[in-house]
Protein backbone atom coordinates (compact mmCIF):
# COMPACT_ATOMS: atom_id res chain seq x y z
CA UNK A 1 0.00 0.00 0.00
CA UNK A 2 1.49 3.54 -1.30
CA UNK A 3 1.12 6.38 1.38
CA UNK A 4 -0.47 9.21 -0.32
CA UNK A 5 -0.19 11.56 2.47
CA UNK A 6 0.73 14.67 0.58
CA UNK A 7 4.46 16.88 1.13
CA UNK A 8 5.12 19.99 -0.02
CA UNK A 9 7.85 19.47 -3.14
CA UNK A 10 9.95 21.01 -1.40
CA UNK A 11 9.88 18.88 1.48
CA UNK A 12 10.15 15.59 -0.56
CA UNK A 13 13.17 16.70 -1.66
CA UNK A 14 14.64 16.39 1.62
CA UNK A 15 17.08 13.68 2.73
CA UNK A 16 15.29 13.34 5.76
CA UNK A 17 11.98 13.17 4.57
CA UNK A 18 12.78 10.78 2.00
CA UNK A 19 14.27 8.53 4.86
CA UNK A 20 11.68 8.63 6.51
CA UNK A 21 9.38 7.55 4.01
CA UNK A 22 11.90 4.45 2.94
CA UNK A 23 12.00 3.73 6.81
CA UNK A 24 8.25 3.54 7.29
CA UNK A 25 8.03 1.29 4.08
CA UNK A 26 10.84 -0.90 5.34
CA UNK A 27 9.34 -1.27 8.66
CA UNK A 28 5.79 -2.27 7.36
CA UNK A 29 7.41 -4.81 4.92
CA UNK A 30 9.52 -6.32 7.53
CA UNK A 31 6.48 -6.49 9.96
CA UNK A 32 4.22 -7.65 7.64
CA UNK A 33 6.81 -10.72 6.90
CA UNK A 34 7.60 -11.66 10.53
CA UNK A 35 3.59 -11.54 11.28
CA UNK A 36 3.59 -14.53 8.46
CA UNK A 37 5.55 -16.72 11.50
CA UNK A 38 3.79 -14.54 14.54
CA UNK A 39 6.72 -12.52 15.32
CA UNK A 40 7.08 -8.85 15.97
CA UNK A 41 9.63 -7.06 15.18
CA UNK A 42 11.34 -6.49 18.71
CA UNK A 43 10.65 -10.36 19.68
CA UNK A 44 12.52 -10.71 16.28
CA UNK A 45 15.61 -8.72 17.74
CA UNK A 46 15.98 -10.17 20.90
CA UNK A 47 15.40 -13.72 19.58
CA UNK A 48 18.32 -12.70 17.10
CA UNK A 49 20.41 -11.33 19.51
CA UNK A 50 20.31 -14.27 22.08
CA UNK A 51 20.92 -16.27 18.95
CA UNK A 52 24.46 -14.14 18.90
CA UNK A 53 25.12 -13.22 22.19
CA UNK A 54 23.85 -16.49 24.04
CA UNK A 55 24.07 -17.66 26.80
CA UNK A 56 23.32 -13.79 28.15
CA UNK A 57 21.83 -12.39 30.96
CA UNK A 58 18.22 -10.25 30.26
CA UNK A 59 19.94 -7.28 31.90
CA UNK A 60 22.75 -7.47 29.32
CA UNK A 61 20.08 -8.63 26.20
CA UNK A 62 18.09 -4.79 27.61
CA UNK A 63 21.13 -2.67 27.89
CA UNK A 64 22.70 -4.21 24.66
CA UNK A 65 19.13 -3.56 22.37
CA UNK A 66 18.25 -0.35 24.57
CA UNK A 67 14.79 -2.16 25.46
CA UNK A 68 13.59 -1.24 28.67
CA UNK A 69 13.69 -3.84 31.62
CA UNK A 70 10.30 -4.13 31.81
CA UNK A 71 9.93 -4.74 28.41
CA UNK A 72 12.70 -7.43 27.99
CA UNK A 73 10.77 -9.36 30.52
CA UNK A 74 7.70 -9.11 28.44
CA UNK A 75 9.62 -10.25 25.30
CA UNK A 76 11.77 -12.71 26.71
CA UNK A 77 8.33 -13.96 28.88
CA UNK A 78 6.60 -14.23 25.45
CA UNK A 79 9.38 -16.02 23.28
CA UNK A 80 10.02 -18.44 26.65
CA UNK A 81 6.52 -19.22 26.05
CA UNK A 82 6.78 -20.10 22.57
CA UNK A 83 9.30 -22.61 23.54
CA UNK A 84 11.47 -20.42 21.30
CA UNK A 85 14.19 -19.27 24.35
CA UNK A 86 15.29 -21.11 27.99
CA UNK A 87 16.00 -19.37 30.75
CA UNK A 88 18.82 -21.23 33.04
CA UNK A 89 20.47 -20.12 36.01
CA UNK A 90 23.94 -18.35 34.84
CA UNK A 91 26.89 -19.68 35.60
CA UNK A 92 28.83 -16.73 36.48
CA UNK A 93 26.10 -15.28 38.92
CA UNK A 94 23.13 -17.78 40.37
CA UNK A 95 21.37 -14.69 40.90
CA UNK A 96 21.08 -13.84 37.35
CA UNK A 97 18.87 -15.74 34.28
CA UNK A 98 20.97 -16.87 31.64
CA UNK A 99 18.97 -16.83 28.26
CA UNK A 100 19.52 -18.87 25.57
CA UNK A 101 18.25 -19.34 21.69
CA UNK A 102 16.38 -23.26 21.91
CA UNK A 103 16.37 -25.36 19.06
CA UNK A 104 12.88 -24.40 17.64
CA UNK A 105 13.72 -20.94 18.16
CA UNK A 106 16.93 -21.39 15.92
CA UNK A 107 14.44 -23.12 13.35
CA UNK A 108 12.12 -20.42 13.52
CA UNK A 109 15.16 -17.33 13.47
CA UNK A 110 16.04 -18.81 9.68
CA UNK A 111 12.35 -18.78 8.63
CA UNK A 112 12.20 -15.13 10.19
CA UNK A 113 15.60 -13.95 8.52
CA UNK A 114 14.47 -15.62 5.19
CA UNK A 115 11.06 -13.55 4.98
CA UNK A 116 12.86 -10.36 6.35
CA UNK A 117 15.98 -10.64 4.14
CA UNK A 118 12.55 -11.41 1.03
CA UNK A 119 11.34 -8.01 2.57
CA UNK A 120 14.53 -6.06 2.15
CA UNK A 121 14.59 -7.33 -1.00
CA UNK A 122 11.31 -6.15 -1.54
CA UNK A 123 12.39 -3.13 -0.86
CA UNK A 124 15.32 -2.56 -2.96
CA UNK A 125 13.91 -4.12 -5.90
CA UNK A 126 13.66 -0.79 -8.56
CA UNK A 127 17.64 -0.93 -7.56
CA UNK A 128 20.70 -2.81 -9.03
CA UNK A 129 22.50 -4.83 -6.84
CA UNK A 130 25.08 -2.38 -7.23
CA UNK A 131 23.36 -0.19 -6.45
CA UNK A 132 21.67 -1.85 -3.16
CA UNK A 133 25.63 -2.72 -2.14
CA UNK A 134 26.43 1.68 -2.57
CA UNK A 135 22.83 2.36 -0.66
CA UNK A 136 23.49 0.34 1.97
CA UNK A 137 27.14 2.03 2.51
CA UNK A 138 25.72 5.70 2.13
CA UNK A 139 23.23 4.51 4.75
CA UNK A 140 25.68 3.02 7.24
CA UNK A 141 27.83 6.52 6.87
CA UNK A 142 24.56 8.60 7.43
CA UNK A 143 23.13 6.29 10.55
CA UNK A 144 26.47 5.57 12.02
CA UNK A 145 29.31 7.98 11.42
CA UNK A 146 32.24 7.52 11.77
CA UNK A 147 32.57 3.66 12.27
Amino acid sequence: MADTSYAPSRIRALPSWLLGRAAARGHRLVAEALAAEGMRMMHHAVLSAVDELGPVSQAELGRTLGIDPKDMVAIVNDLQKDGLVTRTPDPKDRRKNAVEISADGRRRLRRTQRLGDEANAELTAALTPAEREQLIALLTRIALPGE
